[in-house]
């Protein structure tokens, strides 16, 4: 990474003062020289009187006076300084500039390191005048020795190039080390240096770019790349890990992933959202969800029930509902409050239960927030599709955690928009009317249409609530259906409404194994969607090896979910038992690597408990 995307202006200067001398040192200055004047860094009658130079000493002292006069002159441009004579080929020809952009790297440069104050005067101006007498005395007695040196000096300056490429001067080249300046067994975490307080160097693959703290921290697009901003995902993606999806693994610093430094406390992120969803396989521009912040900034954000008018058709329950349960509301808020940063909410209604997102809550009758088995509802729908009773108050009859819901509304966790609101939930169209039936984040990956890439856009069922990454989908969506208005359904809704034609006769394990694959696609996409949608938190579903440094040590053969999905979507295996093998090895690792880890190894029996009994289930396995 160039280290002055990492520095400040008076930095650099600092680093310059330092070094003057070292550069004005360099054999043959004239390629650096032709540096600066290219990039006009300085003047161009000093630039000819040196060039025809022809003593080393005095091309030492001139190139000091011009690096002095550069620092005094053209502070300004210090960072174009560097960039310049920090090319590639002007490094190849001096290893003093290499070695100067090996310690802005490595961090050998201290910044901090305070320098005596400047002396103007010693003190004794008669001595200082007899040294300047001196020095003068010195370099006018050089100018006379010109004529006598200039033949020797013309054939020096003549075999300077080729003398460059001559084996004994590579070989010389050769032994010139770029070691760093940690001590042995430090660690080299680059992450804690003060030259990378603000910025990163990360990488994707073969990628290379500029993380900024900062932007990371705000959900913005925070990674520089060719002179473009990219959020983590699209450096992802344009690093070819798109089909990964999950940048915090797949985006590293120095071989370690981001979201160890995210867990550590030495990177802050925020979870990034745009992106639009696809809802009958067509794009409209925003999603229906309202976040925190414009709940607030909007109308809708009502602190209490009595903005809503008794004689209004939406709100007359309410409010009469209110009165009779303001008392009881009171009482529990206390225990309320503790759980005001939740987002989702488990909640029932006689026989029937669900889970009630925050960020869908509008009112009673607005805004789909109740997500069931087979759809979502508003409060009311859900209370109605519970009990017949059209006289019900939903506050009341829904509960949570044995508690009526109106004691979140009390307070202030859910809060009810005004009858004037016009957002999204309360005045929706009638293509968000369609989006509100559908879930904002992918059923597999869990992940939302945030992500600004091409697997960021969701995909809704018509028949179910259920909503998919293109890629995420076995099989994958193609671009052909999402441009036809067709009714499209998922593997989930197609294996259940074709279920009863699978069971013509009972079979053994053996012959389960031993069908051919082709005959039996849907029955194995279903089951790894299955056991991908009861992966919540994705442990199986991603690669070990990316954030367990010593998985591929004690594991020889990692498998995930994602891998056996790709090789589901690239028709890789042949019988039924080879995609089962595959599954089986994933449990079997899970058991080995976490002999005493019992909260993963208990995981792990779990969902292969629950993979056997849908198995026998799918294909009719007899006990």
């Amino acid at each position: 990474m160039d280290p002055l995307d990492f520095l400040e202006s008076d930095e650099l200067l600092t680093f310059f003062h330092c070094h003057k001398t070292e550069m004005s040192c360099m054999e043959k200055p004239h390629t650096f020289l032709n540096q600066l004047r290219d990039h006009n860094l300085i003047p161009e009658d000093r630039y000819k009187k040196m060039y025809r130079m022809k003593s080393k000493d005095n091309l030492k002292i001139a190139t000091y006076e011009v690096l002095d006069w550069l620092e005094r002159e053209r502070s300004d441009y210090i960072k174009d300084f560097w960039r310049c004579v920090f090319k590639e080929t002007i490094m190849n020809l001096y290893p003093t500039l290499r070695l100067l952009r090996n310690s802005l790297m490595d961090g050998s440069f201290h910044f901090d390191t305070k320098l005596p104050e400047k002396v103007e005067k010693e003190g004794k101006g008669k001595e200082l005048s007899e040294d300047e007498e001196g020095e003068e005395k010195r370099v006018n007695s050089v100018k006379k020795k010109r004529k006598l040196r200039s033949t020797c000096d013309d054939e020096e300056e003549q075999a300077g190039p080729s003398s460059q490429s001559t084996p004994s001067q590579k070989k010389k080249s050769k032994k010139i080390s770029f070691s760093s300046p940690l001590k042995k067994g430090e660690k080299n975490d680059i992450w804690t240096w003060e030259i990378y307080k603000s910025q990163l160097p990360v990488t994707c693959g073969d990628q290379q770019g500029t993380l900024v703290r900062g932007r990371l921290a705000k959900g913005e697009k925070c990674i520089l790349v060719n002179k473009q901003w990219l959020t983590p995902s699209e450096f992802e993606r344009f690093a070819g890990k798109g089909s990964f999806k999950n940048w915090k693994l797949s985006i590293r610093c120095m071989d370690t992933p981001l979201a160890k430094l995210i867990q550590d406390g030495h990177l802050k992120s925020v979870k990034y959202k745009g992106g639009c969803k696809k809802a009958k396989k067509s794009l409209f521009p925003s999603s229906i969800t309202v976040s925190e912040g414009e709940e607030d900034e909007n109308e809708c954000a009502s602190d209490s029930e009595d903005q809503v008018s008794s004689n209004s058709k939406d709100g007359s329950t309410d409010v009469t509902d209110e009165e009779g349960e303001m008392e009881e509301e009171t009482e529990q808020q206390p225990e309320a409050n503790s759980d005001s940063r939740k987002k989702v909410f488990k909640v029932t209604c006689r026989a029937l239960s669900g889970t009630l997102h925050k960020r869908r809550f509008a009112s009673g009758t607005c805004g789909k927030s109740i997500r069931t088995e087979t759809s979502w509802l508003t409060p009311v729908e859900f209370m109605n599709e519970a009990s017949c009773q059209t006289d019900a108050s939903w506050r009341k009859d829904i509960t949570w955690e044995g508690k009526p819901l109106s004691v979140l509304t009390e307070a202030k966790i859910l809060k009810i928009h005004s009858l004037l609101c016009s957002c999204r939930l309360c005045k929706p169209d009638s293509t968000e009317q369609d989006n509100q039936k559908n879930d904002d984040e992918c059923c597999i990956c869990k992940r939302e249409e945030d992500e600004e890439e091409e697997e960021g856009e969701l995909v809704v069922c018509d028949h179910c609530p259920r909503s998919f990454h293109q890629k995420c989908h076995l099989p994958h969506v193609e671009d052909a259906i999402l441009g036809d208005d067709s009714i499209w359904m998922c593997t989930f809704c197609v294996f259940k409404s074709n279920q009863g034609c699978y069971y013509f006769n009972e079979l053994t394990m053996e012959a389960a194994t031993s069908l051919q694959i082709s005959q039996r696609m849907l029955q194995c996409q279903y089951l790894l969607l299955h056991l991908c949608n009861v992966d919540e938190e994705q442990t199986f579903t991603t690669n070990p090896t990316l954030y367990l440094a010593d998985y591929s040590k004690v594991i020889k053969t990692p498998m995930w979910l994602g891998k056996v999905a790709d090789k589901l979507q690239k028709k890789l295996y042949q019988t039924v038992g080879q995609f089962v093998s595959d599954i089986q090895l994933i449990f079997t690792n899970c058991a080995s690597y976490n002999r005493d880890n019992a909260e993963f190894f208990a995981m792990g029996n779990r969902l292969k408990e629950l993979f056997d009994e849908e198995f026998k289930k799918v294909f009719n396995v007899r006990e």
